[in-house]
């Protein structure tokens, strides 16, 4: 980073609670002049903004109508170049599944420094939050991290490979294709009976969490009305979970021990 180059910060405000961001988060947000704030970014993270800075509401969220991308890049750029200390404020980390390259690419090409402070992904506090490690010797042996949600034109991660990888799966934006790709794990040979959890609104108080097999897991989401955000995790781990139940159904896994 060049002193007089005008320069953004894309800041991860972490999975919801404001206690979970980091002094580092709270330090850029306190400088900012300029805070270009996500739509699933609470009013606890917004408290540490200075009351003279200009708060700008870009939301981005699936399945809403949502700012264009092209929109939210132009305004960084002008406000950076105009001088202001400019904050992208995002949910989670802004390097996983926030988009963080392509507003970091777009940065640079027009000649603006960045300067990422990360933040807590959702996946790994929602796991947590109903006692489930994402990786654990005796269970996994490591984590991938997917999409649910294909943009128009994209390419589906591919599922037959990540059924036989053995790998704990955090799926994001998952909730509303959940059918389609539960059932592309299972065509794959994933096991029916595989634990799996949905965590929804994961370390606020609204959260909700729910224990299940893989499935079930479409059809208990659509159930218990269970909508974005939201995190599913599918793999052994979820035998470890400590919570989850938010009705009377038990997943057969549960009850056997």
């Amino acid at each position: 980073m060049t002193p007089d180059r005008p320069c953004v910060t894309l800041l991860g405000a972490g999975p919801g609670d404001p206690e979970l961001l980091t002094v580092k988060a709270v330090k850029a947000l306190r400088r900012a002049t300029v805070v270009l704030v996500d739509d699933l970014v609470g009013d606890g993270v917004l408290r540490y903004v200075r009351r003279s800075a200009r708060v700008v509401h870009v939301g981005k969220r699936g399945g809403c109508a949502s700012t264009p991308q092209a929109f939210i890049e132009r305004l960084m750029v002008s406000e950076a170049q105009r001088g202001e200390r400019v904050v992208r404020v995002k949910g989670g980390d802004p390097f996983v599944f926030g988009r963080g390259g392509e507003e970091a690419d777009a940065l640079r090409a027009a000649g603006v420094d960045v300067v990422v402070v990360n933040g807590i992904t959702a996946g790994i506090a929602a796991a947590a939050s109903a006692g489930v490690p994402v990786t654990d010797r005796r269970h996994a042996p490591g984590v991938a991290f997917v999409t649910g949600h294909v943009r128009d034109g994209g390419t589906e991660p591919d599922w037959a490979a990540l059924a036989r990888s053995g790998l704990t799966l955090v799926v994001y934006m998952g909730v509303a294709r959940c059918a389609a790709w539960t059932g592309a794990l299972m065509a794959a040979g994933l096991c029916a009976e595989t634990p799996a959890a949905v965590v929804q609104h994961a370390t606020l108080p609204a959260a909700r969490q729910h224990l299940t097999t893989l499935g079930a897991l479409a059809a208990d989401v659509q159930r218990l009305r269970l909508g974005s955000p939201a995190i599913a995790i599918v793999g052994d781990v979820v035998r470890l979970a400590t919570v989850g139940l938010d009705d009377a159904f038990a997943p057969a896994w549960q009850v056997a021990g």
